[in-house]
């Protein structure tokens, strides 16, 4: 089997979960932003209040995920029988008792830190969203074991145990239980379970019930805390604090927009204008879906296969690939966007589809850049990448605090598109000095620039009914059949 066609594989079955989980938020926008279940105003307390949980998760998991990956590999724990049950403890032990101080001193303070986030009726919320963040954090070495070691199948079961969960409990209660309580209808299985002074915070209940079950599950597999090894947690921890905060920086780019927002819009409008934004975020799913699933392959996959003959051209030939599927998502979101906004039911929301063609060529850009870290990986020289992330971080918080005040949500669109492609172009500049890559940047550039055009041509013809959507299947299979002229041979190996 090519080394294409086994992160082919690897991406498959690893993303399979992955992009169900991530679907997830998908599929649940269309219930959340319906008629009678969550106004703009309240789904921007979900999308405020989860933004912060991504920063947070990537502060206690300390980049031991990718840590765990490269210590993995290194010979002294490839040749010792008891290097990777020591490496495995070391690890998941390393982030339980953070992340159990975590939980216990924001259960303890939640009250405080509800009304420092200016959510202080919602601290319930913000108590199970602790508990969540605790919980995320201590099951990321179980389920990265799982991928380090080929277990695609196991991996794929829990994730889609934990999304079943989120899924029955989601659509019970705000589909069934909310959605017809405040539409005046009720029964006496409404009547026995549901609390409508819980609104929102249901949102957190039934995430952190489905994030319970992943760790109950994963149990079985834990670690004697014998077998931890303090100098290699030392180790450890040296080698991913440089990752953690080139994670930091990298959520910083992708959510601080939706934190901030909070504070940078009048108070009146400013949950309603988050709730917006964050829902027509949702639709570049498409895009982000593919570059989650492409990471969890690609990531122990470049790892592995780094020494092997022509791996650098192996790493050009993917970005090629890469960037076509990207861009043929676009077109897809992009020409069928009359159809893809009707996830979002509630037309309030649909004042905010402009930032969607933004947004979506923004995780392009970021997608290339997580292409392009590899160099800095397999040198061991994560502060490269911590570099670029603060300069992103940098980049972000300046143009956030400038371009909101005076464009609102659209100005936080634009600040994550130029970050992104700030990073791009960063990284690939210095990549190339220290560990050069032969990627196609005129092809990378050309399915970006074609599909774009595409999409503005096709829109600029204003052809309706159904002779536009023929125009519009006819567009995006012409440049899928043009991509797949191009790439073939390439992808025979």
């Amino acid at each position: 089997m090519s080394a294409l066609r086994k992160l082919a594989g690897q991406t498959a079955i690893y993303g399979l979960s992955s992009i169900v989980a991530r679907f997830l938020n998908f599929l649940l926008v269309p219930l959340y932003t319906s008629t009678f279940v969550f106004e703009p105003a309240e789904y921007g307390v979900v999308t405020s209040l989860y933004s912060w949980t991504a920063l947070l998760n990537v502060v206690l998991t300390f980049g031991m995920e990718t840590t765990y990956f490269r210590f993995a590999n290194k010979d002294h724990v490839k040749d010792n029988p008891d290097g990777g049950r020591v490496l495995y403890a070391t690890a998941t032990w390393g982030l339980f008792f953070p992340a159990l101080a975590f939980m216990l001193l924001g259960v303890s303070f939640s009250d405080h830190i509800a009304e420092w986030l200016r959510f202080g009726a919602y601290t319930s919320a913000v108590l199970m969203l602790v508990l969540i963040i605790g919980i995320d954090a201590i099951t990321a070495i179980p389920m990265a074991r799982l991928r380090q070691e080929g277990r695609p199948w196991k991996y794929a079961f829990i994730n889609m145990l934990s999304v079943g969960v989120n899924i029955g409990l989601s659509v019970f209660f705000l589909l069934y239980c909310m959605k017809r309580y405040n539409m005046g209808e009720s029964n006496a299985l409404i009547d026995a379970v549901y609390d409508p002074s819980l609104g929102v915070g249901y949102v957190f209940v039934i995430n952190l019930v489905s994030t319970a079950v992943k760790l109950l599950v994963l149990l079985p597999s834990w670690p004697s805390i014998k077998a931890m090894d303090k100098d290699l947690l030392r180790a450890m921890m040296a080698f991913g604090a440089p990752l953690m905060i080139a994670g930091l920086a990298g959520m910083v780019n992708e959510t601080f927009d939706r934190v901030i927002l909070k504070y940078l819009l009048p108070a009146d409008v400013a949950n309603s204008e988050i709730g917006i934004y964050g829902a027509c975020y949702k639709l570049a799913v498409l895009i982000t879906l593919f570059i989650q699933a492409f990471r969890m392959g690609a990531e122990p996959f470049f790892f592995s296969h780094a020494k092997e003959k022509n791996s650098a051209a192996t790493f050009a030939r993917i970005m090629n690939i890469f960037v076509a599927v990207c861009m043929a998502a676009f077109l897809v979101v992009m020409l069928f966007l009359d159809l893809f906004k009707w996830f979002i039911p509630n037309p309030a929301y649909h004042v905010g589809l402009g930032v969607v063609p933004i947004l979506m060529l923004a995780n392009v850009f970021l997608g290339v850049y997580y292409n392009q870290s590899v160099w800095y990986k397999l040198t061991d020289r994560p502060r490269v990448g911590s570099t670029i992330s603060l300069i992103g971080a940098a980049i972000t918080i300046v143009l956030l605090f400038a371009l909101i005040p005076n464009l609102g949500y659209m100005g936080a669109a634009w600040t994550t598109l130029i970050c992104y492609a700030s990073m791009a172009t960063i990284s690939y500049v210095w990549g190339q000095r220290n560990y050069p890559i032969p990627y196609n940047v005129s092809r990378v550039l050309l399915y970006m620039a074609g599909a774009v055009f595409v999409w503005w041509g096709v829109e600029q013809l204003s052809v309706d009914g159904m002779l536009g959507y023929a125009v519009r299947v006819s567009a995006v299979l012409l440049f899928v059949a043009f991509v797949w002229r191009t790439e073939r041979p390439l992808t025979v190996v």
